[in-house]
């Protein structure tokens, strides 16, 4: 089950591919391996001094160019928890909109989560900070090349959402 998270942002939005946990069985012993995969991760940065009309169709374009190159088979997205102000949070909830039309489009089944639970989830705590989410992620992931905190949490979500599969299974 490859598994694709988004972390909204209107300047940067990271993304994060893994396979899904319990989804491999081993050829040794034919059971379930139950450690996530890192697949592919990366952000989308966007021009900060640019409209956000533009930005917003910028965004779209990557997106659904990401989306086709990696073919996840589920995507999981953070809800908006926080914003510094009124106009951060409109932009944000713009920018979520573009980013649930783009994956509603593709008709894969999409997975919300709070940063609470994804901090939660993937660290053990839900007021972690993104440091801790970070280290956790590359720790758990085995990821030995430097990750930007925007593709960690995107990452994070993707893994919020293997645990949450594997708790209704």
């Amino acid at each position: 089950m490859r598994i694709l998270g988004i972390d909204p942002g209107s300047i940067n939005c990271g993304y994060g591919l893994i396979n899904a946990a319990g989804s491999q069985r081993s050829a040794v012993n034919n059971q379930r391996n139950n450690n996530p995969v890192y697949l592919a991760s990366g952000k989308i940065a966007l021009p900060a001094g640019k409209p956000l009309y533009i930005r917003l169709r910028e965004l779209y374009a990557s997106l659904v160019d990401v989306i086709s190159e990696y073919n996840p088979d589920e995507i999981a997205i953070e809800k908006i928890f926080f914003a510094k102000g009124i106009k951060a949070a409109l932009s944000l909830g713009h920018t979520r909109g573009v980013v649930l039309l783009a994956a509603a489009l593709t008709g894969l089944p999409i997975y919300e989560y709070s940063a609470l639970e994804v901090k939660k989830a993937v660290v053990g705590y839900g007021r972690a900070d993104k440091n801790q989410v970070q280290k956790m992620v590359m720790e758990i992931l085995r990821i030995k090349h430097s990750l930007s905190s925007d593709s960690a949490d995107a990452l994070a979500i993707a893994m919020c959402h293997a645990n949450n599969r594997q708790l209704k299974c």
